[in-house]
């Protein structure tokens, strides 16, 4: 995905970590085996869970024992496919490949001892009543499913292990080349070297883009995000200051202004690495803890709890929790940036949860020797007034810290003070630089403390990360933007001093306009409008100034491939007409089966209307695709063995599907954009036949159910009518 070096000598890193994550890119990579590894895991733990939770002692017709078979069979194929993937790796990474293979083995052997156990072939003759006895050694596919998962789970470890020293090689490549580049002396040199590393960061791009959608903790997904931004801005920094630094080899301030690049790149990559290992450095503290709003919610909790047991901690530490908490809103009331009003009212309701802590602890007390319904309800009045303090207390405090951004994002729209020191600059006017660098410096200062505030009560860990990500981009950006402006007052005709100022000043602007969407999402949280997930702010995003990397422009498909996919797309059309048939037929509109699968039906036309459309709705649909296979199977837990084999044996099919279709829409194909739309509309295809299908089953299925049921009523009631009579 490198672009050649052009005259700036840039490898087209910058453009990778716009993308957001592209790690499959890597077409060859371990990354897309470990991933089809757990893809191919997923139904297959389904179908052990399916086979292991069949009742014994029962006797089961021939259409059911046959159900039995596939299932075994089924996961005996997937661990062969399982078993493929697993030794590809092992190949590749002599170091690991001898536990690997055998994990494999064992995997192996357990796949086909489940399928012998459930084949058909071994098992009893009938019986008399024309009916099957299931098989008796049940006790076989337990222990069977047990190595098996071992062994599987043995592997993914292994394979994860391989990754993160993947990751780890590769920033060490980019610091060893990094190290070049800080020596380097001669324009020519370094264009070569830079080309080296653009290609270099591209691979780390992809490697920890992957692994940053692969985390489940949203927290360290959110760290993994900023750090990734560092290095996608520090990217084209690090290209403009190494240049002006050639250009002006004996100015101070320009080599200045590169270390702190190099450095901030530095901890940037040594950040990914900490998220990937999960490992931290000696002595470094949660900055998280410190969250007012996140301390208050937990103190909340602890007050709660006494509810339910009066004995649940002791009084000391409530009152310690509750001091430390008002102790952290001194950032708001010392802040030379607080309005008086907000001040004395912060300073009002903290003294007001101190007094009605003293009454909790108080009536607490009395409760823990006297259990009256009087002592009960005036504890459950102290707890409600104490909660109900604290959150005027968070209120207040979030009115403080949103109007005080609101003013300086108002204040500095239009970036006044960076276009003043581009202009001197360029006129080379140091009196007024130290000025204007002065300004800058106060209004860092102002940037700093909001966004340090705005942590406080940013709502959820993601967003408190955010906060933090913007807090250290100010402090550094603005230090390098003073540092750049001091280059080219300097060097006022200089076009490379120039160009880094504008660099400088554009990731300023940048960040800004994040803190903008920033605050917007914390006032969305703070008003229960957005959940714990969603988006980060801190995602990589393309730059403006881009105009040294080049771009793939994607290849038009010729009329052969455009009538191919508009045969694909109606195709698709006319299943979604299928699909909304099979929908009609329910009497329960609101069913939640019914609802998503209207949602992948008109997902599906959506995409059919917009055949080339974008690949975020595929990833939108497949999702829903899944929501619907989970209501599905609560579903299947209301029925009988037979007939929820049968419908677990359709969700199998349609499982796996939605993973690939999310896998195609984040498989970079660089300019192949036909190949990829017509792989999602392939898959989506499959998916919405499979969907026709599942609906009509359940629908006849949930029909038998109410028929079974209302037998069941009239019987009982006929019952009831008997013994009365």
């Amino acid at each position: 995905m490198a672009a050649s070096p052009g005259p700036a000598g840039v490898g087209g890193a910058g453009a990778v970590y716009g993308s957001g994550s592209s790690g499959f890119a890597l077409d060859s990579g371990l990354e897309i085996k470990t991933r089809s590894v757990e893809q191919t895991l997923l139904p297959l733990v389904s179908q052990i869970t399916t086979l292991i939770n069949h009742k014994d002692n029962t006797k089961k017709s021939d259409k059911t024992l046959q159900a039995i078979q596939r299932v075994g069979q089924a996961v005996n194929l997937a661990v062969g496919r399982f078993v493929k993937v697993g030794e590809a790796i092992a190949n590749e990474n002599w170091d690991l490949k001898e536990e690997i293979n055998i994990a494999c083995i064992e995997a192996k052997q357990a796949g086909e001892t489940i399928a012998a156990l459930t084949d058909i072939t071994n098992l009893n003759h009938l019986e008399s009543d024309g009916q099957i006895t299931i098989f008796t050694d049940k006790t076989g596919v337990i222990k069977a499913a047990r190595l098996l998962l071992s062994s599987v789970t043995k592997v993914l470890l292994l394979a994860d292990r391989v990754v993160i020293k993947q990751i780890i090689t590769s920033r060490n490549k980019v610091l060893a080349t990094m190290e070049r580049l800080e020596k380097v002396n001669s324009f020519q040199e370094f264009v070569q070297i830079f080309s080296q590393f653009g290609n270099e960061m591209v691979e780390f791009a992809h490697l920890s883009g992957d692994r940053q959608n692969d985390l489940k903790d949203e927290k360290k997904k959110a760290k993994m995000a900023a750090a990734r931004a560092v290095l996608e801005k520090c990217t084209m920094m690090l290209l403009t200051a190494s240049k002006t630094c050639l250009r002006h080899p004996n100015c101070e301030s320009a080599h200045k202004n590169k270390e702190g690049v190099f450095d901030r790149m530095k901890v940037a990559l040594d950040k990914v690495i900490e998220i990937v290992t999960d490992c931290k450095p000696n002595g470094e503290t949660d900055i998280s803890s410190i969250s007012i709003f996140t301390g208050i919610k937990e103190f909340k909790m602890n007050i709660e709890a006494l509810r339910e047991n009066l004995y649940f901690q002791s009084k000391e530490n409530l009152s310690v929790t509750l001091e430390v908490i008002l102790e952290r809103t001194e950032d708001f009331t010392d802040s030379a940036y607080t309005s008086h009003e907000h001040r004395e009212r912060i300073l009002e309701l903290s003294t007001q949860a101190r007094m009605e802590l003293q009454q909790l602890i108080s009536v607490w007390i009395q409760a823990q020797s006297k259990k009256t319904k009087s002592i009960a309800e005036g504890l459950e009045l102290s707890i409600l007034k104490i909660s109900h303090s604290l959150n005027e207390l968070k209120k207040e405090l979030h009115s403080t810290a949103t109007q005080l951004a609101a003013d300086l994002l108002k204040y500095h729209a239009d970036h006044v003070v960076l276009k003043a020191l581009k202009l001197t600059g360029v006129e080379g006017n140091l009196e007024a630089l130290a000025e204007y660098a002065c300004k800058l410096s106060e209004q860092k200062e102002q940037l700093v403390e909001t966004c340090r505030l705005l942590r406080h009560i940013s709502g959820t860990e993601p967003l408190e990360i955010t906060c933090i990500h913007a807090e250290e981009t100010f402090q550094v950006t603005g230090q390098q933007i003073i540092s750049a402006a001091e280059t080219l007052t300097l060097h006022p005709s200089s076009k490379i001093a120039k160009e880094n100022l504008d660099v400088f000043c554009e990731a300023w602007e940048s960040q800004i306009s994040d803190m903008s969407t920033l605050l917007r999402e914390i006032n969305d949280v703070f008003e229960g409008r957005r959940g714990e997930k969603y988006g980060y702010l801190s995602l990589p995003k393309p730059m403006k100034n881009n105009a040294n990397l080049k771009s793939l422009k994607p290849d038009k498909p010729d009329s052969e491939e455009q009538a191919k996919i508009a045969k694909l797309g109606l195709k698709l059309g006319l299943l979604t007409s299928d699909a909304d048939c099979e929908i009609e037929k329910w009497e329960d509109q609101e069913n939640e089966i019914v609802q998503y699968g209207r949602n992948m039906s008109s997902m599906a036309y959506s995409l059919y209307l917009f055949t080339s459309g974008v690949f975020s709705f595929y990833q939108v649909f497949a999702a829903e695709g899944l929501k619907l296979t989970a209501s599905v199977q609560a579903f299947s837990k209301q029925l009988k063995d037979d007939d929820k084999l049968m419908l677990l044996l359709e969700i199998n099919k349609l499982i796996p599907l939605c993973h690939q279709l999310q896998t195609v829409t984040k498989t970079s194909l660089q300019n192949k954009v036909f190949l990829k739309v017509d792989k999602c509309i392939t898959k989506t295809r499959s998916m919405m036949a499979l969907l026709v299908q599942l609906l009509s089953l359940c629908y006849k299925l949930l029909k038998k159910l109410q028929m079974e049921n209302n037998r069941w009523v009239s019987v009982t009631n006929k019952d009831t009518m008997d013994g009365k009579t």
